[in-house]
């Protein structure tokens, strides 16, 4: 394939999720955080990001706190997904943490090594050339998201210059849509180091196809959508969900819902947050209702703090199941926090707050009976009356389609499969 063809297929290929029609369907306002409606606001955008974090970078000097020459690296991009690999760094030797420089991965930032992006600079004469291939595959989405086309210039180059420098011994990810992850992992491929999956959230149809030499999934519905992406690389195991482990132990007994929490997203309304919350703690004055936002949603829910009853869960400090171990029911729209609550065996309804276009039941839990639909406030409340007298005690049971490890014997040792597997897999 000529150079620059194969350029612009990998370019293609690094941001793969965002030329769907998923990405193009988010409401303006999550779309407008990512990619500014405006043109002007983009190529603002664009040039902020040379001058403040490329050009910054050369100026800033990296001191990685572990050596990251032939050691397992577990790449992240975020809080979540070092919090679901941090089992990993504990049981597998020789393994660090790494992340692109100027990566913000939460409370952990100080805890990752980091990999230099300052020659990215020398790569965006390729710009225009990919711009003007991408424009002939994607038509107007190419011009539309110029600004993501030219971040994600150069990661490919830079990671694999990285790798040839440092030699690690393999590369463990928990994300394989993000441009900066897509980018190693091509990278990785081009350098012959081995390269790993260990899935930690609900996946969609949506999703790249699988591209890695081993796939750790947590359950068949993982991998009927995955097979569903494209075709699959590598070897593929079921392991169920490490994240839960210690909480399967755990489940609520409370037979009633007494405690009630409400999950909110990126893609909810702010306006119909707050009139389903009205609703809900008006309608329900005995209940206990805790309010709970994503922990990569700025927007300010202050608003809500003139309900004096509701109780607040701040993601940043309190992971997902220590916010599930203290409510006997969830309310929430398009979240894998509804499966995490199944296995706690807490009472899960689906609510979309707002009409966005994107696909209804996105992660299909109503369309597999894993939770119950509510259409409506009032459908809502009286789903949330039912289980305010009786909850049943088996409602984690419509759970095993999602973590293939439950009702057996290795419910509850993910963490112990995984380490298993990618030990022998490595060695």
């Amino acid at each position: 394939m000529p150079y620059l063809a194969q350029l612009v297929a990998r370019t293609r290929d690094i941001l793969q999720l965002r030329f769907s029609d998923l990405f193009v369907q988010l409401p303006p306002q999550m779309l407008g955080g990512i990619s500014p409606h405006n043109p002007l606001k983009r190529l603002a955008k664009v040039l902020g990001y040379m001058a403040l974090r490329l050009v910054g970078n050369c100026f800033r000097p990296i001191h990685n706190p572990e050596p990251l020459r032939g050691a397992i690296w577990l790449y992240v991009v975020s809080q979540n997904n070092y919090e679901a690999l941090d089992f990993i760094r504990s049981g597998l030797p020789n393994s660090v943490f790494v992340a692109g420089q100027s990566k913000q991965i939460g409370r952990y930032n100080g805890s990752v090594n980091r990999l230099s992006l300052r020659r990215k600079l020398l790569y965006y004469w390729q710009f225009p050339l990919v711009l003007a291939g991408l424009w002939r595959t994607e038509g107007s989405r190419a011009v539309r998201f110029f600004d993501l086309i030219f971040n994600a210039i150069g990661y490919y180059e830079v990671y694999g210059r990285a790798l040839r420098h440092y030699k690690p011994r393999a590369i463990i990810f928990a994300n394989d849509h993000n441009d900066d992850a897509r980018a190693l992992l091509l990278a990785a491929r081009a350098c012959g180091v081995p390269t790993a999956y260990v899935q930690h959230a609900s996946v969609s149809t949506y999703f790249p196809p699988l591209g890695f030499d081993l796939s750790l999934l947590e359950g068949q519905d993982a991998l009927d959508k995955y097979q569903q992406c494209g075709p699959i690389r590598g070897r593929v195991e079921l392991v169920g969900m490490p994240k839960a482990d210690a909480y399967l132990s755990q489940r609520n007994a409370a037979p009633a819902v007494r405690r009630v929490g409400i999950a909110v997203n990126l893609l909810d309304d702010t306006e119909a947050i707050r009139a389903a919350v009205a609703y809900l703690v008006r309608e329900f004055p005995t209940l206990t209702f805790t309010f709970r936002a994503h922990p990569g949603d700025t927007r300010d829910f202050g608003f809500l703090r003139e309900h004096t009853q509701l109780l607040f869960s701040n993601a940043r400090q309190q992971n997902i199941f220590e916010f599930l171990h203290q409510q006997d029911a969830l309310v929430a729209a398009d979240t894998s926090t509804h499966l995490e609550a199944i296995l706690l065996n807490l009472a899960s309804l689906y609510y979309r707050f707002g009409t966005h276009t994107i696909a209804d039941d996105y992660y299909g839990y109503v369309a597999h009976g894993l939770v119950e639909r509510a259409s409506s406030l009032p459908e809502l409340a009286t789903l949330l009356r039912g289980y305010k007298e009786y909850k049943p005690a088996n409602l984690y049971q419509r759970a095993a389609y999602y973590n293939s490890t439950l009702g057996t014997s290795k419910e509850g040792q993910s963490k112990k499969l995984v380490l298993n597997k990618l030990a022998s897999w490595i060695n």
